[in-house]
């Protein structure tokens, strides 16, 4: 779809939405639809990106089809959200991944085989499928500066991305609504409602999201990958303190904090992408954009992979194994830091910012009105 065509039908369907307010109280896209007569595509990037998928709204209208109304709210904030994030990123050519997810998923698997083949060339066979235990051991497959200055430079490359992404959503969104909120009230909340992933519920009964009955698997599914991949995050942190000022080198003890942490993240993450890839594989396909189920896959393989490598890593850390693995588990590594700045990841960055821009309006509203 056109991008014109695209916002014209958006303003269409939005506008028969704001005439029924039926699904106001699903989620917070529509109390933030309902604060507006008409919309620009600024306005309908944000609101898309309100959205949840939780695909209730689509099963409470009235007026999907067969209707001559034809409104299909999930597919339409779902194609406007994979505009959004081609239109915030950069630089352009890399951004088109997100239209042509075959490009971002080549360059995922791109970056693992550079990896995987800079291994054979680089590394002794003795080296890779040595045994290496105690102290030390991971760096005397690869050394030190090989796995943290590409990290560090993939990690500073794509939250350069996210950031000016972030600036541009937060300036073209910027309304004048209300009266502006102050303090930081609504960036809590925005997290709070974030990290207990609240609008997946479906307005209460869970999403609609793979047959007819509600379900809460979903969230629960969602719930895990969000906490398990701040627990890896938590843990590489601890790696990273336990390291550089502690003097103490990996591999860490199993009751150590990284790898309680690193575990249980990698255990959550694991089974949280396997049940949303279930999920989506069960999904009604006509309530999403085409590209934008490519790119959730292409997202939580990725993830998964990384994961499943880590945690496998860790078990075969003290055999001859261990060279290997950590190859293949730094490949994939490489392969979802380098798509996430073009791939699903990026629905973290917006759909946090458009939270917490929705709790702003809540707040101006209220001390518009005289509310504290």
């Amino acid at each position: 779809m056109q991008e014109a065509n695209l916002f014209e039908e958006a303003n269409r369907q939005l506008t028969i939405c704001n005439a029924c307010r039926y699904c106001e109280g699903l989620c917070p896209m529509f109390p933030a639809l309902e604060a507006r007569r008409s919309f620009d595509a600024p306005d309908i990037r944000y609101l898309a990106n309100l959205c949840h998928d939780c695909r209730a709204c689509h099963d409470a209208c009235m007026f999907t089809e067969p209707h001559e109304f034809a409104i299909n709210i999930p597919k339409l904030t779902s194609t406007v959200r994979m505009e959004s994030y081609e239109h915030w990123s950069w630089p352009r050519f890399l951004s088109r991944s997100f239209a042509d997810t075959q490009k971002g998923i080549l360059l995922g698997v791109g970056a693992a085989l550079i990896v995987l083949f800079s291994t054979l060339l680089l590394i002794p066979s003795s080296h890779l499928f040595g045994l290496h235990r105690g102290p030390g051991g991971f760096y005397q497959v690869v050394s030190y500066a090989a796995m943290i200055v590409p990290a560090i430079a993939l990690v500073f490359l794509g939250s350069a991305i996210w950031l000016q992404g972030g600036v541009r959503f937060w300036t073209e969104s910027d309304s004048s609504l209300s009266k502006p909120a102050t303090g930081l009230g609504p960036l809590f909340r925005a997290l709070r409602d974030s990290a207990t992933t609240k609008y997946l519920g479906g307005g209460g009964a869970g999403c609609i999201y793979a047959g007819e009955v509600p379900s809460q698997w979903r969230r629960v599914f969602h719930t895990l990958v969000v906490w398990g991949f701040l627990s890896d995050l938590i843990s590489t942190t601890l790696a990273f303190i336990y390291q550089d000022f502690l003097g103490m080198q990996p591999p860490y003890a199993l009751t150590s904090c990284p790898v309680i942490f690193g575990t249980a993240g990698g255990i959550a993450l694991v089974i949280g992408t396997a049940g949303l890839v279930v999920f989506k594989l069960r999904s009604d396909r006509s309530q999403a954009a085409d590209k934008a189920y490519s790119l959730d896959y292409a997202f939580l393989v990725f993830l998964g992979l990384a994961a499943s490598t880590g945690l496998l890593l860790l078990i075969c850390r003290s055999t001859s194994a261990m060279g290997s693995i950590l190859i293949l588990h730094l490949a994939m590594v490489a392969a979802l830091f380098i798509t996430a700045p073009y791939g699903k990841f990026v629905h973290f960055v917006y759909r946090g910012l458009a939270l917490v821009r929705y709790q702003i309006e809540i707040q101006g509203a209220q001390n518009s009105n005289g509310h504290k």
